[in-house]
């Protein structure tokens, strides 16, 4: 029986877990907390829980080593470590991670070992190139070339459950949400190089409207750039990765941004409440109505629905602050977190949507898009936790089974590893929409 190491025990690690144990590979998942890799394994026979942390290298070595592969939900800048004591030991890898240049670094060493290192296997990076290079691939095919990709992904409460003024929801740490809003963005439209500063993100954004879900906010997700030579689409017209969110949330977090409720710099908070900040951050003694004050400062106006969903969120209240020592945001962290988690049986959803234009012999055009969007299951798996766990869950067992067999460090754009994983993926309901019209 072949075995399976898993690092990490968050909350999308279950439907990973069980896709495993149901195919009959034996799964060790080791955790920080104990506790939560015991309540993943319950009492599967197949499935052991082990108590670990990242210091722990040696542990590390030999869990890696008296497995067949390791599945790495660990934060991203662990990665690399894990990879080279897979390519030491001669063990293959996945992640559902971005491929970082430690990790790109590490292809030629992995070649020479025989090594498969999967990454990018997630719904967003991962199911967005999958379903893609899909597509990319048949126009190629078919004589034809790509002009112009524009691809958005969002994960949101469903529709039902769409309950608070920022049409989001957290069911973890908003922290690594709200640090993406200071990323820099990058694309090419028509031809031209456009380059978005991360302060301005939130000012560059257009509405976008999804089949079945109406019209939503899309801005840059970082540089997507580098996906020209990735997909093989040079001489594209047209790259843009964006991000998807409900109406005003833009606005919103631009005016988050401007004040300062992102800065990172730890200060003591003792004794200070949301009021107290809120004139720090204006580099003001108190004096008069705060929200008043935030207006001028911002240039809107006073009733402004960006003021209301401020003090939905608590921001001009004498409460407490959360923590007495930290950056500004980790006090928006803990207090999104509070106002803004789901609720029991709220579900959440995955918007993955993708639209090409291609050009084909004959000054022929076509518009050819793909919908994807997955609902999370009430009292059950979230659709997050689902799509960025499954498609890793399914490369794996590729790897274990040895369907895939190239060694070195590999995103999932090539028709051996998507090909597969797509259609499982469609077994278990997800499933992206193709639609294609003549221009």
């Amino acid at each position: 029986m072949k075995s399976i190491l898993i690092l990490g025990a968050g909350l999308v690690t279950r439907p990973l877990v069980q896709y495993l144990l149901k195919h009959d590979f034996r799964v060790r998942i080791a955790s920080r907390t104990l506790s939560k890799a015991e309540k993943l394994i319950g009492d599967h026979p197949n499935g052991e829980a082990i108590q670990w942390t990242v210091d722990k290298k040696d542990e590390l070595r030999k869990m890696i080593g008296a497995t067949d592969l390791t599945v790495s939900l660990l934060p991203a800048n662990y990665h690399p470590l894990v990879a080279e004591m897979c390519i030491e030991l001669g063990k293959n890898m996945a992640t559902t991670s971005y491929i970082s240049q430690a990790m790109k670094a590490l292809d030629e060493p992995a070649k020479k070992a025989g090594v498969v290192i999967l990454n990018e296997s997630g719904v967003d990076p991962g199911i967005d190139h999958m379903s893609a290079m899909r597509i990319i691939h048949s126009v190629k095919d078919k004589g034809g070339k790509v002009v112009s990709f524009m691809s958005y992904c969002g994960g949101l409460p469903a529709p039902d459950a769409n309950t608070n003024p920022y049409g989001y929801k957290f069911s973890w740490s908003p922290k690594g949400v709200l640090l993406a809003g200071k990323n820099d963005g990058k694309y090419r439209k028509d031809g031209k190089e456009i380059f978005v500063p991360g302060a301005k993100l939130f000012s560059h954004f257009w509405h976008i409207d999804i089949p079945d879900i109406g019209q939503l906010e899309a801005y840059p997700n970082r540089d997507c750039l580098g996906y020209i030579d990735l997909y093989g689409l040079q001489g594209i017209s047209t790259m843009f990765r964006g991000t998807l969110r409900y109406k005003g949330w833009c606005d919103t977090m631009k005016a988050i941004v401007d004040l300062g409720y992102l800065d990172t710099t730890e200060k003591d908070w003792t004794d200070k409440t949301f009021v107290d900040l809120g004139w720090q951050l204006l580099g003001k003694k108190p004096s008069g109505d705060l929200r008043t004050a935030f207006a001028e400062k911002l240039n809107i106006p006073i009733d402004s629905f960006i003021l209301n969903n401020f003090e939905w969120l608590g921001l001009f209240s004498r409460e407490p602050l959360p923590l007495k020592k930290g950056g500004v945001i980790d006090i928006m962290t803990a207090r999104m977190l509070e106002k803004m988690s789901y609720k029991n049986g709220e579900r959440d959803m995955i918007i993955l949507f993708h639209h090409f234009i291609a050009e084909f012999p004959g000054g022929k055009k076509e518009e050819i898009t793909s919908t994807l969007i997955d609902y999370g299951i009430p009292h059950g798996d979230s659709s997050m936790s689902r799509t960025v766990s499954l498609p890793a869950a399914v490369g794996a067992r590729l790897i274990l089974e040895g369907k895939f067999t190239k060694p070195g460090v590999w995103v999932p754009v090539i028709p051996e590893l998507y090909n597969p994983i797509l259609d499982e993926l469609e077994t278990m309901g997800i499933k992206c929409k193709e639609e294609s019209k003549k221009l």
